[in-house]
């Protein structure tokens, strides 16, 4: 059976936005634009440069560490690896060679839902290996930093298995290779008892504007060594 994780495909599930409308507007500023920093991923990277609907978010963190960075936003609420590569096959990469492309996703992939059902964790890590190598056809010279996943849900909800195993996978697969870096920022997201700090994740998903701070001081030396501030 195909997996599902790597079949490019358009928007799958309903969110808090207009996924096309997001699509084309994406379009039309790689069009016009040449980016430096790419971040790429879900609605939890979606919400790092905020939105009407969420204020609290990640948007002034955003400005602060991005602002001045030439970047781009490439995440979506509901995305999962597949709508990933779609996007980027669809426009999202066109005229484009970023220092660096920041990459999380695949938390979807493990809900099923009445539109596409969950992926194993080998076939999720497929899905992301599709979105990098498909990064590294288009712009060789592309740094991409790849991201475990995010803590998600209660200590003892299934999530967390699945999550430690994906990021175990990821970073096999990636720790050590030329022009490509791994890093698990989770442990910024969980207490002493590996319980969620809420303050960072209030929903246990989606980091409030201290997760995201946490998450851009995470990375910010891997951002500074690609696309320094000027």
């Amino acid at each position: 059976m195909k997996n599902t994780a790597t079949v490019p495909t358009p928007k799958i599930e309903n969110d808090f936005y207009d996924w096309y409308e997001r699509h084309e507007e994406k379009k039309r500023l790689v069009r016009a634009n040449r980016y430096d920093l790419m971040f790429i991923g879900d609605s939890i990277t979606h919400l790092f440069e905020g939105h009407p609907a969420f204020k609290s978010h990640g948007a002034a963190v955003w400005k602060e560490y991005y602002g001045k960075r030439n970047a781009i936003n490439l995440g979506y609420g509901w995305d999962r690896t597949q709508n990933v590569l779609w996007r980027l096959m669809n426009g999202e990469l066109e005229n484009q060679s970023p220092k660096l492309a920041v990459l999380l996703i695949g938390t979807n992939n493990q809900s099923t839902t009445a539109n596409a059902t969950a992926n194993t964790p080998a076939e999720i890590c497929e899905g992301i290996s599709a979105i990098t190598g498909l990064i590294k056809e288009r712009s060789a010279q592309t740094h991409i930093l790849v991201l475990g996943l995010l803590p998600r849900a209660a200590r003892d909800n299934p999530f967390r298995i699945s999550i430690a195993e994906i990021n175990s996978l990821l970073q096999r697969h990636y720790s050590g290779k030329t022009g490509y870096e791994y890093l698990d920022i989770g442990g910024h997201f969980v207490d002493d008892a590996n319980e969620i700090i809420v303050d960072r994740m209030p929903d246990l998903t989606h980091p409030s504007e201290s997760g995201y701070r946490e998450w851009a001081k995470a990375i910010e030396p891997v951002v500074q060594a690609h696309v320094p501030v000027r």
